[in-house]
Formats: C-alpha cells, structure tokens, sequence
C-alpha cells in the first residue's frame, strides 16, 4: 500500500492570503526551562495551509465545516493533470485533461504544485485556478469534493463566483494541496478537517491510498 502525503507544512514560514494573520506556532512551556512537559500554542485563519471550505464560507445559510459529511472527505478520488499550458481551467482544459463523468471527487494538479518546491514560502497571485463555466459542470455532472494545489480554486480576477458555484452547488472545497509527487489516476482520498464547530473552513491532514 502506498501513502501519499498532500498536506503543506504548517510554521510560521508558511504562506497566508495577503492581508491575513500569518501563522503563529509558539512554545509556552519547555523541559529545557524546566518545566515538565513542552507545551506550544498556535495561531492562524482556518484558511491557513491545506483547508477544506464549507458552505458557511460563502452563505450565512450554509453548513459549516462540522456539517460536512464524513463520506465526502473520504472515498475514491480521481486525480487530473492540468496541461502546463493553460492559464485557466475551463471545460474544455477538464475534457482535454480527461475528465470522466460520475467522478464524486476531483483533484486538480496543476503547475501551481511547482510553488510548493520552488517558491514555499511567498504567496504567489499566478495561480492556475476554475473559471465560472467549469465551477458550473462540474456541479452539473455530480462531483461532491474539487481540490486544488494552491490557494483559491478560483481566479484572483473571479473571486467570488466560482467559489459560489460549486459551494452552493453540493461541493466542497479542497485547498493548497501539494499535489508535486502524483501521478494522474484513481486513489482512496482521506482529508479530515478540525472538528471546528460552526466554522466557514478548518486545516485538514490529506493523503491519498493505492494499493
């Protein structure tokens, strides 16, 4: 079996949307001082490193992050690459990348995972991310998760829209994914959220399975 690890480290180095808090890891108790156990705090948005999105995120009225299914944080994923050459994802980039109906679970690889090898630590505005149309597919085929290997899975010039599309449409999101190390293919996906309490977003440990 194989275990692959698609979580971005979380310190304090770790990049934040602009404008936000970045993360804050502090220890308050250390056995070097004499205390008897080491003990550290931490800071950050719940959008911080690899997140899922919930509905609440966009809408007053939607669930938040402990409303989410278990079902659809865990189960079969298909995982898509992104030809380097486009900016944006379309439906046109999901069909040439070999999108299949029926898929509940979509991650997207793109060239933004080089960022997480290249350039980890600053926060990068050309990202490759959904437009409008694809959001809008991609709720008409059935898929209940889309993840991405960056930020947003929506464009810094359309914010707002895809985000909308797909949350109000039955999927959640999945974010800043390092997806360096992954091959295209069929996996068992486990993405586990902070069982936060009425939250728009939480960190989540994901990893993908083959045998």
């Amino acid at each position: 079996m194989q275990i692959l690890d698609i979580t971005i480290a979380l310190n304090e180095r770790t990049p934040v949307w602009e404008g936000e808090k970045g993360v804050m890891v502090k220890r308050v108790l250390k056995i070097s001082r004499g205390a008897d156990f080491n003990v550290t705090h931490i800071e950050m948005g719940t959008h911080a490193g690899t997140h899922i999105d919930s509905p609440y995120h966009i809408s007053d009225d939607g669930v938040p992050v402990d409303g989410i299914p278990l079902e659809t944080l865990i189960g079969e994923v298909s995982v898509l690459s992104i030809p380097e050459s486009f900016n944006e994802i379309s439906i046109d980039t999901l069909q040439a990348a070999g999108f299949q109906p029926g898929t509940k679970r979509l991650l997207l690889k793109t060239r933004n995972s080089r960022f997480w090898r290249d350039d980890p630590y600053t926060f990068r505005t050309d990202f490759v991310a959904v437009n409008r149309s694809a959001a809008t597919y991609l709720v008409e085929q059935g898929v209940e998760l889309v993840g991405i290997d960056y930020f947003s899975i929506s464009p810094l010039s359309d914010l707002k829209a895809p985000h909308e599309i797909l949350l109000k449409g039955g999927a959640v999101i999945l974010e800043n994914l390092n997806l360096l190390k992954v091959d295209p293919g069929k996996y068992q996906l486990v993405c586990l959220p902070i069982k936060l309490t009425g939250t728009d977003g939480a960190p989540v440990r994901a990893v993908l399975i083959r045998d």
